[in-house]
């Protein structure tokens, strides 16, 4: 049975200044964190929560991945980019062409993301957060629809999305050319493994479809570090969790 997205991690400077931009933009509720930050659990069939972990690192470069929230109509997209705005967001130039109908944001800490037009059919049937896009190969992909055991709903010209059975947000990787990683990915998956299982058992099966240890055991959380096959770090947690 495949692991649970348990939660986005954000790592975070001022991880409670982050946690309520994110919960007012998203309207979901504050949760304590048992890692000493701060979590947001959703209000809505996204299916995972928000974790905010403080870090002393500064952000340096363009994330790997980032929210496209969505829009039912100019007048609402308009209405999430002044409340952004509002609650300390920017707008940023990540080579945005003039033309091009979606707004290009960044958080209090610089990560970015959009508001999408209303009117984009990808993501027509998906909830606010409509997706969560990703730099990444066609090959890690296949490793998340394997991982997560969410089914494939694109797989064309080397881009790929999953998305759960559920509902919520797609997850989707861009294909070539892949941007070069530059240091710990600031955004990063935590899976849980299966109430009944074992998380020895789920890093083994996520080796054998291709992620590699970061770490060689677990860390004083009792999480396991891992990467994806495009170097991306995730942790797997125990089933407690």
């Amino acid at each position: 049975m495949a692991c649970r997205l348990f939660a986005l991690c954000f790592d975070a400077n001022h991880p409670l200044r982050l946690g309520e931009f994110w919960s007012g933009l998203l309207g979901w509720e504050t949760a304590d964190d048992p890692h000493d930050g701060v979590a947001l659990l959703p209000g809505d069939d996204t299916g995972f929560r928000i974790r905010f972990a403080p870090t002393q690192q500064q952000k340096a470069g363009q994330n790997r991945m980032h929210f496209d929230l969505t829009s039912t109509s100019l007048e609402g997209q308009r209405q999430t980019v002044a409340r952004a705005l509002e609650l300390g967001g920017r707008h940023i130039d990540v080579g945005q062409r003039p033309e091009e109908s979606h707004v290009v944001l960044a958080d209090p800490e610089g990560n970015e993301f959009c508001v999408i037009e209303p009117g984009n059919t990808f993501l027509a049937d998906c909830g606010f957060i409509g997706a969560l896009a990703c730099d990444g190969s066609q090959q890690v992909g296949y490793f998340w629809n394997e991982a997560l055991g969410f089914p494939l709903v694109w797989d064309q010209d080397q881009e790929t999305a999953i998305r759960s059975p559920h509902g919520g947000p797609k997850i989707t990787w861009g294909g070539p050319p892949v941007a070069p990683k530059t240091g710990r990915n600031r955004l990063r998956f935590d899976l849980a493994p299966p109430a009944d299982g074992d998380q020895k058992t789920e890093v083994d099966r996520l080796v054998s479809l291709g992620a590699t240890l970061v770490d060689t055991g677990p860390d004083e959380a009792g999480r396991v570090e891992m990467a994806d096959p495009d170097g991306n770090e995730f942790c797997v947690l125990t089933p407690a969790r």
